[in-house]
């Protein structure tokens, strides 16, 4: 299958793009800069803004398969633009209109990557602007769906990984955070906690997704529920960081309150469907593996 991963210098769609080359997919990039990520630099790369209009069915006329993976938040908002004026023009207009026009080009199979927020923490899509337009991109993609145009939506919760060349504010920064890396930062946990899964197990979810999902279907994925206590302690461990963290009811530095969209405090814990899981077909399991091979990678480099 001829696929484009949108999105695909992130680290989710990175990972996706290098999974479904594995796989046998004939893999191409779409996104608005080069890959810096030397994993994915020797793919294809088709250059443009989904959120322009760049893409035309002209220029999506022969790929089989689409997955997109290019959810903006507040860090991606342009400097002196309005957060909900963006997210309205990237999120709201811009993927749905995306997704018409590879439906226009001949795209036959779907995935959209959405979040899981709508569908654990429902108040949150009331409270927060980015939750809001993140469902109504995914709802909008979604409704799209025809026979001969199979999308749906693969929602994951906080997920974990690494890929040199991509840069995020996720496990590799907490990591050098337990690695000590970062002496003026005060060291505590804070309450709550949600579902956590690894990037390679959220390509598997995608893959089976792509392959397999239903034509309008929302799937809701995860793995393992940990609270932020236990999940620096994992990785306080995998540094062999002996500091003793206590929860402190602050904003924390690594996950300050603008990413902990149903709230400082809360508690997400959940378990996938397992009807869904097995048609999807993604690993479980993986995390502690996973902390440790990033706390790893960046005692090694630094």
């Amino acid at each position: 299958m001829k696929t484009l991963v949108v999105g695909g210098t992130g680290l989710i769609g990175a990972h996706v793009a290098l999974a479904l080359e594995a796989s046998g997919h004939a893999v191409t990039i779409a996104a608005r800069r080069p890959p810096e990520a030397a994993a994915i630099r020797h793919l294809p790369v088709l250059a443009g803004d989904y959120a322009a209009g760049d893409f035309t069915p002209d220029r999506l006329a022969g790929f089989d398969g689409l997955v997109f993976a290019a959810g903006n938040d507040f860090r991606h908002v342009p400097q002196g633009m309005d957060e909900a004026e963006h997210l309205e023009r990237v999120n709201i207009r811009g993927v749905p209109a995306f997704f018409a026009q590879a439906r226009a080009a001949g795209v036959k199979r779907a995935v959209h990557v959405g979040t899981f927020y709508p569908h654990v923490a429902p108040w949150s899509v009331d409270a927060s602007a980015y939750v809001r337009s993140r469902l109504l991109a995914e709802e909008a993609a979604r409704a799209l769906a025809r026979q001969d145009f199979a999308v749906c939506s693969v929602n994951p919760p906080f997920v974990l990984g690494r890929l040199e060349g991509v840069e995020v504010l996720g496990a590799q920064i907490h990591a050098r955070y337990a690695l000590g890396q970062y002496p003026d930062m005060p060291v505590f946990a804070i309450a709550g906690g949600t579902n956590f899964m690894t990037v390679h197990a959220v390509s598997d979810a995608v893959i089976g997704a792509l392959a397999r999902g239903e034509p309008g279907a929302a799937y809701l994925i995860g793995d393992e529920n940990l609270s932020f206590l236990e999940y620096f302690r994992c990785l306080f461990d995998a540094a062999g960081n002996p500091t003793r963290l206590a929860v402190e009811d602050r904003s924390h530095p690594l996950l300050p309150d603008d990413m902990l969209y149903a709230g400082r405090g809360t508690v997400i814990s959940y378990e996938p469907d397992p009807v869904e899981r097995e048609l999807l077909d993604y690993r479980r399991g993986d995390l502690g593996r996973v902390i440790r091979a990033i706390v790893a990678d960046c005692r090694r480099n630094g």
